[in-house]
């Protein structure tokens, strides 16, 4: 079938992790003939999880595309992962779609992965449909489900299926629009019959039906005069307002049924390709043009420009990088050049495939609104656009989620280190959500992420893909040492008389501190001739290679002053060797006198989350030695700014998530360095010595 734009239908699974999106996608995908039977999410062989870390744990890690034809359309399927680990991936997916389908358990309502891809959908400006899953399990209760989404989201939900029974009951489907009855058969086939609708519901199909049409005529105003007025509305006039309605954001229609018996699929697929906009129905795509603040505009139409945005890459040791990106505009041939306009540098390509899971399809040509994928591009990352050259555009991509929980990753095989950094540096290409720096001051590699089962999931792919094993373990803290108070005229003589040739130098050094960050700053302020000036370089390198190495616990010295004024020297018995090795005894003896204290790293947080949970999070911030430093209000939920020692938030992310459900969400930097109270200090000492 050749593929046409406005035939196409882009949509996006969201939900809250364990839902059954990619149960809903398998069998959107078999209803459309794509797949010949139904793959299953527990027994690992369903068509969009494909990656071993996603069988292993039954949830999906990675966004996976796929297609089917439905209705004389195609639909193309963004299943994205809806783990608060992986949830990012889900906002990069988004920018390939021109709707959602809000998956949501009908045991559990909305949850806070709900209320997250709801977000990122806002940001795009998205349509949605709300499909109410699982119908067939214990205690499924689509009117309570119903209650908490309309609580929840300030949206005119609209049911527009009611089920028939529930739990093991569940039959079937009463449309509220053609007021007919779906009566199906429960072995996955997606077959159903028409039937009338079941007398006993007579009352309660009526009520929500007045309650739908109140609130589709209210997204046409000629409609609503119609209705108050009592005049009989036409069901061709109410169908067209309701998919208007969905159109312009301003109904959400409700569904149900179940997705592993493929029961209601049907029906939510009618209503995808009836109220998901096509490709070319979209407004005009905002970017700017490549090295300036220049606005452009791109219209979805086939014979526009070329431009497409990058939304996910795949790393394979094997078939090298697969990009997946979303035509935004114009046509693109297999002959045609490409251009990535963020790295402003021209990409080769070999064939335009198409995405079917972990499989491709070559074609000849992408039009606007199809999802393709380019093997082995060298330059394009994630958030790229890719145009034409001569009127380049850039898009704004998604940003990542912020990364908040850090390990230090090492080698289990010693030696190996530099393969664990460009290993996970190829990772990085594929999760924008993933950090990697060495620590200068601990020489550690330190992988960031959005969550611990990130980054074991992580370091999982690292050993699949690359065969490099890591061990992870807490990051170290970057302590510091400095001085409280100056001292005047320390001396150190070095004296080494043992046969043959002796060693002597003599050093007079003044200590003082410096203001916080200032590092360290040697002086040379020698008068006379007591010590020649070819030692100065000696005893300034004796004391560069001992502040690295404090007397409290063996952390860096920082923030202090050495003024070396006078010393001592022997025509015969001096070298630099000696001069060395003074400076550096004569500063241990000066730091000695000086009060040494321990710093350690503070760090900035901003916490979002509901008010509830305001009393328990600011309560276990002070038993963290922590600082509220002001608050704030973002919408439905409060934002909290703090600072605290780095050493008590290192696995913050898991104990905010359990206190707040996992509703609370935080960023965090570094922000300056404070003494380390006197109770503490003693503890950090007792540990450094251990670990040495």
């Amino acid at each position: 079938m050749e593929r046409k734009s406005e035939q196409l239908r882009n949509v996006g699974l969201v939900a809250h992790v364990g839902s059954g999106k990619t149960s809903l996608a398998e069998a959107m995908l078999f209803n459309g003939k794509s797949i010949s039977k139904m793959g299953s999410v527990d027994q690992g062989n369903s068509a969009m999880d494909f990656e071993p870390e996603e069988t292993g744990r039954k949830i999906t890690i990675n966004t996976a595309a796929h297609h089917c034809a439905w209705k004389k359309h195609t639909i193309n399927i963004i299943d994205t992962p809806g783990d608060d680990n992986f949830i990012s991936d889900a906002r990069f997916g988004l920018q390939a779609v021109d709707g959602m389908v809000v998956v949501l358990d009908a045991t559990a309502g909305v949850k806070v992965g709900t209320e997250k891809v709801w977000a990122f959908g806002d940001e795009q400006n998205l349509p949605r449909i709300v499909f109410v899953n699982k119908m067939d399990r214990e205690r499924a209760d689509f009117y309570k489900v119903v209650e908490g989404f309309s609580s929840a989201f300030n949206v005119n939900a609209t049911p527009v299926f009611l089920p028939i029974g529930a739990e093991e009951e569940f039959e079937g489907l009463v449309d509220l629009i053609k007021m007919k009855a779906y009566v199906f058969s429960k072995d996955g086939s997606g077959k159903f019959t028409e039937q009338e609708i079941p007398a006993d519901m007579g009352d309660q199909v009526a009520e929500w039906r007045e309650k739908m049409v109140e609130n589709i005529v209210e997204a046409n105003d000629e409609l609503m005069e119609k209705y108050l007025e009592g005049e009989e509305l036409a069901p061709q006039e109410i169908e067209d307002t309701f998919i208007i309605g969905i159109k312009s954001r301003l109904i959400v229609p409700i569904l149900c049924g179940s997705a592993t018996l493929n029961m209601g699929v049907p029906q939510l697929m009618n209503l995808i390709v009836a109220g998901i906009p096509s490709p070319l129905e979209r407004k005009p795509f905002e970017g700017t043009a490549p090295g300036g603040d220049e606005i452009l505009q791109r219209n979805p139409e086939e014979d526009a420009p070329f431009s497409a945005i990058v939304f996910k890459t795949l790393a394979d040791p094997f078939a090298g990088k697969l990009t997946l990106l979303r035509v935004l505009s114009g046509t693109l041939s297999s002959d045609a050049g490409l251009y990535n306009a963020n790295k402003e540098t021209k990409e080769k390509f070999g064939q335009i495939l198409l995405p079917e899971g972990k499989k491709q399809q070559a074609v000849e040509q992408a039009i606007t609104g199809d999802i393709i994928a380019f093997a082995k591009l060298k330059k394009t990352q994630t958030g790229d656009t890719l145009c034409q050259e001569n009127g380049a555009i850039i898009y704004k991509a998604a940003d990542p989620l912020p990364s908040v929980i850090s390990y230090a990753v090492e080698a289990k095989v010693k030696g190996s280190e530099d393969k664990v950094f460009t290993s996970l540096a190829k990772l990085l290409d594929e999760d924008p959500t993933l950090k990697l720096e060495r620590d200068q001051a601990t020489s550690e590699i330190i992988l960031s992420g959005t969550g611990q089962i990130h980054l074991e999931a992580t370091c999982e792919k690292l050993n699949r893909k690359f065969g490099v094993e890591v061990n992870m373990s807490p990051v170290k803290i970057p302590y510091t040492e400095t001085i409280k108070k100056s001292v005047q005229k320390v001396v150190y003589r070095h004296k080494k008389q043992s046969g043959g040739r002796g060693q002597f130098a003599e050093v007079h050094f003044d200590l003082s501190p410096l203001e916080r960050g200032h590092g360290f700053e040697f002086e040379e302020a020698l008068v006379g001739m007591n010590v020649p000036r070819n030692f100065v370089p000696a005893v300034e390198k004796g004391l560069n290679e001992s502040i690295g190495n404090g007397i409290l616990a063996g952390y860096p010295v920082v923030d202090l002053k050495v003024r070396f004024f006078d010393g001592k020297s022997h025509d015969v018995d001096s070298s630099e060797m000696a001069f060395k090795i003074a400076a550096s005894m004569c500063l241990k003896k000066a730091l000695q006198e000086a009060t040494p204290v321990l710093l350690e790293p503070i760090m900035k947080l901003g916490i979002t989350l509901p008010e509830e949970f305001m009393g328990d999070v600011m309560g276990d911030l002070n038993s963290r030695r922590g600082k509220v430093q002001g608050m704030d209000t973002q919408g439905r939920y409060q934002v909290i700014m703090a600072q605290a020692p780095m050493a008590e938030v290192l696995t913050y992310a898991l104990d905010l998530n359990a206190m707040t459900g996992g509703r609370g969400t935080f960023k965090m930097e570094h922000s300056h360095y404070e003494e380390v109270p006197a109770q503490l200090v003693e503890k950090v000492i007792a540990a450094a010595k251990k670990a040495e």
